[in-house]
Formats: structure tokens, C-alpha cells, sequence
């Protein structure tokens, strides 16, 4: 069975057409921007006759005789391979793109509602369908001169050839999932290389295929057995990718997606491949600026890798204390987050190995001038279980997190906060009244320790005063020391005679610049001076 041409439609005769389909065996490698393969120097363009030999009209399959619709079904899936431009001619060859469409209706409908339809034969001549349709170069950012695109604001580029693609996907899904599909037929040609071609899709800017994608690689990893370590192994290098190379990726929270179902099917114990892929892997990727995209997928792989091996969770806490963001108060918000997430699940015996500097980090939060960090970090006192984990080790936790709060009832300028603030002061002083007063009178003392220390001060430097002022020579510094109205006097006489212009090395050598800036005229003159603070 011979493979068919790929190919543009011979209405407009054009030299540039794609090649025709590899053979069965491989998934084509590269592709153009409208949904073609650009052409290979192994792969000769077909010649014009097999273009014209697709362009027909056939016949539905429904209405042909059982013994002709498997080479019916054959002949629909190379017509297929035919590509048409959305891009640039989205008004030419309609009715052959109207063709392709229905075409691809009909298989699908065909496939999901018929029993026996996917004969060997089908399965080289379907992966060609998809491979020769979808494995192609990714457009160009939306804003290749500016800044690199931002998924939470720029507007993606979506896929000009969505009415053909979107039917494709669809079709190789229905194929995957249909119950006469065989994975020891089809890992002749569903290979390491078509996944390979298939992650580099994920980059997509459009995430009506992203979608697409996620489902298709997840149902390839449950069919495939031998291809699984593989397909974690590319995830897992487009993850390093992101993280120490490019920091952009558009496709990281649907490979998270799927990875959260796979860690969820791991079998116990834990493999340390898999450990070290939470530590390795996981973990840095908390680092990235763009973290707020995926962070809900990546929390619940984190959080999955914890409910199946509990012993993971000092090396994860402190990995987070250690990524805690230190100037990005929505990132502090986000780590907030899914640190409860992982108190929800932790075990009372692991959440003592890391209670102490958990904690320390919680009481910088809530008293974090940023509202929205300190009322996240505050809600804490909300959550049934981690109050309960509070109680039992209330002598540890409660000398760090009384100073911090009681500092809030006060000092923050948010009144959310202080309603919160009181209202952990409560539960506290439920929880435990005599540790409670104890603390209180702790953080009292140090208060009053501290007051102290600033008096000793303040003392201190009023007798290094008095010592200098009886120095016969600071009579000199005084009488020599200018009072502050003639410093006054000074700048203003200094400022309207100083020049506007700039050292050389700031600016080109340029005359007329040069000229332009002497003769500048100064508004000092017109400008008010504040009055004097002491005569206020």
C-alpha cells in the first residue's frame, strides 16, 4: 500500500507544494506554519497527476458495500493529507476545504459508531493523517520585537487552521479510544519520535490545542506501556528546558495536568526515580516568574507526590521556605496557598520536623505590610486541622507567632487585619489560657527589654554630646559650620550659575546639543521655594 502525496489543492498550481506522506513506519519531523510539512530533500514532491487524483468527490462510507469500506476508509484518509492555507487565502479552495471537513466528520462518526472498522491496514494510514497534519513549526510569537508573550495578558495567536485540526484531533482520539484499537499493532508507528514531535506541540500559543494535546499524549501514556518512561523522561527535559534556560513555555500547566494523573497511578513505595523528579524537577519550578500560570497544577502534583510517600515532606517544606518569594507579594500569596494545601495532608509526626521554621516564615507573613499576604497567612486560623496540629505542640508554636501578631493589633494599617488578628489572639487564648498568659508576659517583658535598650541609647549618645561639647575645639566646628540659611542662600546662588550640562561621558559629542543646552534658560527664577521646616 502506497503512501499518498501531502499537498496544497491544484486550483492555484503551486511550486512549492508539500511532500507526500512518509512511509507508514515514521511520523513526518517538521512542518509549515499553515498545518504543512515543509518539504525534505528525502521525501520528492509528488507529481501532479497523484495531486489531482485526490481532488475527488467520494462516495459516504454508510452507502458503500462492507467489502470496499476498508479501501474507502483509506482513500478518505489520504485525501485528508491534503493541506489548504487559513492564513493567508482563507477564501480559496472552499468547496475542497468543505470536502476535507465533512470527510472528517464522516470518519469520526464512522469510528465511534461502528464495530470492526480498524483493521491493520488503518493504522499506518491514520498516524500518516495525523503526523502529515498536525507535526508542523509552530508560528512566531504574537510579539516577536517586544515583550515575550504573556499568557495572563496578551491575547494568544490562534490556529488558522482550526476547522481541519480540531476534526483531526478528534478522529485520533476516537481511534485511540475505540475498543478495536491495538497498541501492539499500532507502536510500530505511534513511536518515541511521534511523541517527541507531539510534546514540541505543546508550545502552542492557541489552547484550544493544548487541550487536545493533553488528552491525546494522556491516552497514548495509558495505552503505550513501553513508551511511559520515555514520555516522563521529555517531560521532564522540556521542565529543565523552562526552568534554567528559556523561563517560556505555553504549555507547562497541561504537561502538569497530565503528569498530576500519572503520579496519582504510581504504585507504592515510591520509586527514587520518582522522588527525585519531585525534588529535581517539581520543586525549581517554583522558582519561575511566570509560576502564577500553572501553580494550581504544579500544588496538586506536589501534594499527590505527599499523600503517597509522607517522608517527602520535610525536603518539600524546606524547599518552598527556601523558594519563598521575598518581594513578589502575589507569589507569597500563591506559596500561602499551597502550603496549606500540604498541611491538610501532612501526618502529625512529620509536621514536627518542620513546624519551627514553617512558623518563623508564617510569622513574617502576618506581619507582612501587604494585606492580602498578611489576611492569607492569618485564615490559617481558620482551618480546623492545622489548629489542631497547633494544639498539640502549642509550646512550640506559640512563642513564635504571639510577638508577631500582637504587633499587628496595632501597627497595621489594614483594619481586615486587625479583625483577624484578634480573633487568632482568641482561639489562641482558648487553646491554651495559661501558656497563652505565659507568652503574653514574655513578649511583654522583651517589649519593655527593648524600650530599655533604645533608652540606654539614647542616653548614651546624649553623653558622647555632652562630652563633645566640653571639648574646647567644638567651639571651632561650631563657629566654622555654616547655619542653614546660608546654606540656603548657597545652593540657590550655586544653582542659578551652574551650567545644564552633564560630564562628558554622559552624553555624545554633539555642537548642536551642546549649544541648545547652554543656552537653556533655568526656571529656577519662577519656581517657589518651600518654607523654611524650623520657621513652620
Amino acid at each position: 500500500m502506497e503512501p499518498q502525496g501531502q499537498q496544497k489543492a491544484p486550483s492555484p498550481p503551486d511550486a512549492r507544494s508539500p511532500p507526500p506522506p512518509p512511509p507508514v513506519t515514521s511520523a513526518p519531523a517538521t512542518a509549515n506554519t499553515t498545518g504543512g510539512n515543509a518539504a525534505s530533500p528525502e521525501r520528492p514532491l509528488p507529481a501532479n497527476g497523484d495531486k489531482e487524483s485526490l481532488m475527488v468527490q467520494l462516495p459516504l462510507l454508510k452507502d458503500a458495500p462492507a467489502a470496499e469500506r476498508e479501501q474507502l476508509f483509506v482513500q478518505k484518509l489520504r485525501q485528508c493529507c491534503l493541506l489548504f492555507d487559513f492564513a493567508d487565502e482563507p477564501l480559496s479552495d472552499l468547496k475542497w476545504k468543505e470536502v476535507k471537513r465533512a470527510a472528517l466528520l464522516e470518519m469520526v462518526e464512522y469510528v465511534t459508531s461502528q464495530r470492526g472498522v480498524i483493521t491493520e491496514a488503518i493504522y499506518p494510514e491514520a498516524v500518516n493523517m495525523f503526523a502529515i497534519n498536525l507535526f508542523r513549526t509552530l508560528p512566531p510569537s504574537s510579539n516577536p520585537n517586544g515583550a515575550e508573550f504573556d499568557p495572563e495578558e496578551d491575547e494568544p495567536t490562534l490556529e488558522a487552521a482550526w476547522p481541519h485540526l480540531q476534526l483531526v484531533y478528534e478522529l485520533f482520539l476516537r481511534l485511540l479510544e475505540s475498543p478495536d484499537f491495538h497498541p501492539n499493532i499500532a507502536k510500530k508507528y505511534i513511536d518515541q519520535k511521534f511523541v517527541l514531535q507531539l510534546l514540541e506541540l505543546f508550545d502552542t500559543e492557541d489552547p484550544r490545542e493544548r487541550d487536545f494535546l493533553k488528552t491525546t499524549l494522556h491516552r497514548i501514556y495509558g495505552k503505550f506501556l513501553v513508551l511511559r518512561a520515555y514520555i516522563r523522561k521529555q517531560i521532564n527535559n522540556v521542565f529543565y528546558r523552562f526552568i534554567y534556560e528559556t523561563e517560556h513555555h505555553n504549555g507547562i500547566a497541561e504537561l502538569l495536568e497530565i503528569l498530576g494523573s500519572i503520579i496519582n497511578g504510581f504504585a507504592l513505595p515510591l520509586k527514587e526515580e520518582h522522588k527525585q523528579f519531585l525534588l529535581r524537577v517539581l520543586l525549581p519550578l517554583h522558582k519561575v516568574k511566570s509560576l502564577s500560570v500553572y501553580h494550581p497544577q504544579l500544588a496538586y502534583c506536589v501534594v499527590q507526590f505527599l499523600e503517597k510517600d509522607p517522608s517527602l515532606t520535610q525536603p518539600v517544606v524546606r524547599a518552598l521556605l527556601k523558594y519563598w518569594p521575598k518581594t513578589h507579594s502575589p507569589k507569597e500569596v500563591m506559596f500561602l496557598n499551597e502550603m496549606e494545601e500540604i498541611l491538610d495532608v501532612i501526618e502529625p509526626a512529620e509536621f514536627q520536623k518542620i513546624m519551627d521554621p514553617l512558623f518563623r516564615q508564617l510569622a513574617k507573613c502576618v506581619s507582612s505590610p501587604h494585606f492580602q499576604v498578611a489576611e492569607r497567612a492569618l485564615y490559617y486560623w481558620n482551618n480546623e486541622y492545622i489548629m489542631s496540629l497547633i494544639s498539640d505542640n502549642a509550646t512550640h508554636i506559640l512563642p513564635i507567632m504571639l510577638p508577631s501578631i500582637y504587633r499587628n493589633t496595632k501597627s497595621h494599617w489594614n483594619k481586615t487585619i486587625h479583625g483577624l488578628v484578634y480573633n487568632a489572639l482568641k482561639l489562641f487564648m482558648e487553646m491554651n489560657q495559661k501558656l497563652f498568659d505565659e507568652c503574653t508576659q514574655q513578649f511583654k517583658q522583651e517589649k519593655q527589654k527593648e524600650m530599655e535598650r533604645l533608652q540606654q541609647r539614647e542616653e548614651l549618645w546624649q553623653r558622647l554630646e555632652a562630652v563633645a561639647a566640653a571639648n574646647p575645639a567644638s567651639r571651632l566646628v561650631e563657629s566654622e559650620e555654616p547655619n542653614r540659611q546660608e546654606q540656603n542662600e548657597t545652593r540657590k546662588n550655586h544653582n542659578a550659575n551652574k551650567p545644564l550640562l552633564r560630564k562628558k561621558s554622559d552624553l555624545p559629542s554633539d555642537a548642536s546639543t551642546v549649544k541648545a543646552l547652554i543656552e537653556h534658560k533655568r526656571a529656577d527664577p519662577y519656581l517657589t521655594t518651600p518654607p523654611d521646616a524650623d520657621k513652620c
